[in-house]
């Protein structure tokens, strides 16, 4: 049985009881979200890690993306990355793997991985064929679904699946005068399957399949953008928002079959669009949890945009947007390491909170009131517990002279002024 299934039966599940503890909600309120399909508990029964709710009410989580590519194949240092992410806070994890042995790589960061787990199937498929040097227009619509069949057996807790890709709005995608075209990886695979093939996008005509797979094991479905703006002057352009529609009704077809289902977004989005994005998304997916990437509000800060996924994301969390996929300071550029992880991780949880404390979250804005109070009274230990980097806090307040106040001030305090001493 799935979690939706249970929720709309009115039965309350472990993993309600541990999220409503967690997210400080009444638990016959989060049953009754995610019976209507606002909030999702991603979690594999063939899964047991510390679960996590994403969706309506609940704090803004986090994801990691890792995973080796052909250059860099390298069990350990993935390894390195997951213990980076989590020790950052993550609140999930995916693994994007496309080099090496991918099925013992996805094994050993499962089996080392205590927070949600998630895939893209495609990805493995295709890598397998570019290393026997096929073009990933030779895909199987056989091996597709059985691979995303054995993943969901061994444990993934969510995958993402770009059912929103069709012959239709690939058509679309073609006759449109974008800047960057696709950039969605799992959306240009399909996309070029399709016009190579002259046939339909098997992860749509075979939906049916798929979802019988997702509730056999209540893998939650992540309804991928394919065709996600690679710049912000692709952003809110029309085959962007006809994918969307068509993901609102696979959404739909999903939550009437007891499947958890969520939809990915954009993407890069200028400024004054970010609210309308979301806006968008709720209304036509029926309130669903969402997904996005960023957004990333502008394109040319290469190296730094860990720092404009934040700001895009702080706005889109606080416009709607459910859990936000980190950007490390190696986006668009190359692989991260350990360091870009811990840094994209940080980065995304400031976000997230601040989308946080205008949402209304429980505990947010009490925090920053904590926070304010031990800063007056010079409590450092307490900041540091506060600090969503305590160990980052911690080493640069080392550089102090006095114990009693930062290096900034000195003797000059104006807390210490402000208070006669």
């Amino acid at each position: 049985m799935t979690q939706l299934k249970a929720a709309k039966e009115g039965k309350i599940t472990p993993e309600m009881k541990k999220v409503a503890l967690d997210e400080q909600i009444d638990v016959k309120e989060l049953r009754q979200l995610i019976a209507d399909g606002k909030v999702v508990i991603p979690k594999n029964i063939n899964r047991t890690f510390d679960v996590r709710a994403i969706g309506k009410k609940m704090k803004t989580k986090v994801n990691a993306n890792i995973g080796t590519s052909g250059d860099c194949p390298f069990l350990d240092i993935e390894l390195e990355k997951l213990d980076a992410a989590i020790k950052a806070g993550a609140d999930s994890v995916m693994d994007l793997s496309t080099g090496g042995d991918l099925n013992a790589i996805r094994r050993a960061i499962e089996e080392k991985c205590t927070v949600m787990l998630g895939t893209v199937p495609i990805y493995a498929v295709a890598a397998e064929l570019a290393m026997r040097d096929m073009t990933t227009d030779h895909i199987s619509e056989e091996v597709l679904l059985r691979n995303i069949e054995n993943q969901c057996r061994e444990g993934v807790d969510y995958i993402t699946v770009h059912c929103g890709i069709t012959k239709e709005s690939v058509a679309r995608m073609d006759n449109a005068d974008r800047t960057c075209g696709i950039v969605s990886r799992g959306g240009s695979i399909l996309a070029n399957w399709i016009r190579k093939n002259g046939k339909e996008n098997p992860l749509f005509e075979y939906y049916d399949d798929l979802l019988d797979i997702a509730f056999k094991y209540d893998v939650t479905l992540s309804l991928g953008d394919g065709f996600r703006p690679g710049a912000i002057t692709d952003a809110t352009d029309r085959p962007q928002i006809s994918e969307l529609m068509i993901l609102g009704e696979l959404a739909k077809r999903a939550y009437e079959r007891d499947v958890q289902v969520m939809i990915e977004g954009p993407g890069h989005v200028p400024l004054s669009q970010i609210v309308t994005n979301m806006q968008l998304q709720k209304r036509l997916c029926n309130d669903a949890p969402f997904y996005i990437l960023g957004p990333i509000p502008t394109d040319i800060a290469p190296g730094y945009d860990h720092i404009t996924s934040a700001i895009g994301g702080a706005i889109a969390g606080a416009a709607g947007a459910d859990f936000l996929c980190y950007v490390t300071p190696a986006e668009h550029l190359c692989l991260p390491d350990a360091k870009d992880v811990h840094e994209g991780v940080i980065a995304t949880r400031i976000a997230g909170h601040i989308a946080d404390i205008e949402k209304g979250i429980p505990g947010a804005w009490e925090r920053n009131v904590e926070m304010a109070t031990a800063r007056k009274e010079l409590n450092w230990e307490r900041q540091f517990e506060l600090s969503i980097d305590p160990d980052t806090a911690r080493s640069k307040f080392r550089h102090n002279k006095e114990f009693d106040s930062c290096t900034m001030c000195g003797k000059l305090c104006a807390v210490k002024i402000d208070e006669g001493r």
